[in-house]
């Protein structure tokens, strides 16, 4: 079963620095701004927001939020974006071992001193096999047994136009009639 959250939202005590901040941090990772209502921006990727910031208010005690990224590149800009936003290092783009063999992560505090994470979790074959295009799929092999013989489809000629053809003039060897009946010669 695949649970997952469909959003969340965060107090935060300045709202205009916070979605400054946000938007700077998560831009590397496709996530921009999709709605906004007064003090309430709604953040995800083209046409769903999923994590909400909402000022107003105090900013309620510090939550750890993670964001994943598609490849370790995405990581790096999320790490270089937050910070220059104005974010705090909380651990700079690297790999946690003690996580698993493929993590590999950054972490930054908000103005609101949550702890914000761009993590990916792919390794670098598997990297580096969704950056590859896709090629031709491979030929199949050929076995030892002779394709099926195409079968030949009974199929009626074609019909043709006949066409009535005249018998062909009978010559009929001149009959020779004894001398002297039927017919006058001429001597």
């Amino acid at each position: 079963m695949n649970v997952e959250i469909d959003h969340m939202g965060l107090s935060v005590s300045d709202y205009g620095r916070s979605k400054a901040f946000y938007l700077a941090a998560l831009k590397p990772l496709n996530i921009g701004m999709v709605m906004e209502f007064g003090d309430a921006a709604g953040l995800g990727p083209a046409g769903k927001p999923f994590l909400w910031i909402m000022g107003g208010g105090k900013a309620t005690p510090p939550l750890h939020v993670a964001f994943r990224a598609q490849n370790r590149q995405q990581v790096d800009e999320f790490h270089a974006a937050a910070t220059a936003a104005g974010g705090t290092d909380n651990g700079p783009p690297g790999l946690r071992p003690h996580y698993h063999a493929n993590y590999y992560a950054a972490f930054v505090r908000d103005p609101d001193g949550n702890n914000i994470e761009a993590v990916c979790h792919a390794s670098l074959k598997e990297i580096e096999a969704a950056s590859k295009p896709a090629g031709r799929p491979a030929a199949k092999r050929r076995t030892a047994k002779k394709p099926a013989a195409k079968q030949r489809t009974a199929r009626k000629p074609a019909a043709k136009k006949r066409v009535a053809k005249k018998p062909a003039a009978r010559r009929r060897p001149a009959a020779r009639k004894p001398a002297g009946r039927g017919r006058k010669t001429r001597r």
